[in-house]
C-alpha cells in the first residue's frame, strides 16, 4: 500500500529533495510513498536531473507550485518512468475533474501537461523520474500561477482550482492507482 502525506508547510523545491529517503527524513514515512507540498521552485543547473535541460542551460523556476514527490524502493529507472507517466495522467484527470472553467483544455505530451487558454498555450507542469542507489524517485510540480516562470506557462489559477484540494485529490488518486497495480500483480497467476 502506497503511503501518503500532505505537508502543510511551504517548502521551496530546489532539486535536492529528489533524493533517496528524503520523504523518510522529512516525514518519518518508511517505504514506498508520495507526499505533496506547496512552495516556490528554483532548480539550478547543478541540481538538474534532466541532462537534456542541463546541457541546454535551462533552469526550472516558478513563484508557487504544488509539488508531488514519490519514492519507490527496489525499482529500476524504466519502472520509475512508468510511475511518473501514471502520476502525470492522474494529475491531468484530477485537473479536468476539479476545473471550474470549462473552456480551457489540458493536454498531455509525455510527462508534460499543457493548458490552452485565451492567452494561448502554456506549460502547466514539470516532472522528472530518476533513481537513487535504493529507489526510484519522481517529482512533479504543477504551476499555481504564471509568476516567476522562464517559459510560457499556465497555472491552477487559470482553472480556479484550490491548490490544497488539488494536492489531496492527486495524492489520493495516485495512491489508488498504484495500489490497484499492486492488486493486479498479486491476484494474477502465471500461465505456462
Amino acid at each position: 500500500m502506497l503511503k501518503t502525506q500532505l505537508l502543510f508547510e511551504d517548502i521551496s523545491y530546489d532539486g535536492t529533495q529528489l533524493a533517496g529517503h528524503w520523504i523518510y527524513q522529512k516525514t518519518g514515512i518508511l517505504g514506498d510513498a508520495i507526499v505533496s507540498f506547496c512552495g516556490p521552485c528554483d532548480v539550478h543547473l547543478e541540481a538538474m536531473a534532466d541532462l537534456k535541460d542541463k546541457m541546454a542551460g535551462e533552469t526550472i523556476a516558478a513563484e508557487r507550485m504544488v509539488h508531488f514527490l514519490a519514492e519507490f524502493f527496489g525499482r529500476d529507472l524504466e519502472t520509475t518512468v512508468l510511475y511518473q507517466r501514471a502520476l502525470i495522467t492522474v494529475i491531468k484527470e484530477v485537473t479536468n475533474t476539479l476545473r471550474a472553467r470549462e473552456a480551457e483544455h489540458v493536454s498531455r505530451e509525455g510527462d508534460d501537461l499543457y493548458l490552452t487558454t485565451e492567452r494561448g498555450r502554456g506549460k502547466l507542469s514539470v516532472s522528472i523520474a530518476t533513481v537513487s542507489l535504493t529507489s526510484g524517485l519522481v517529482h512533479a510540480g504543477v504551476n499555481v500561477s504564471q509568476a516567476g516562470t522562464p517559459v510560457a506557462t499556465a497555472g491552477l489559477i487559470d482553472l480556479a482550482i484550490d491548490e490544497r484540494e488539488f494536492a489531496a485529490a492527486v495524492v489520493g488518486a495516485f495512491a489508488a492507482e498504484i495500489d490497484g497495480i499492486d492488486e493486479a500483480r498479486f491476484k494474477t497467476r502465471a500461465v505456462l
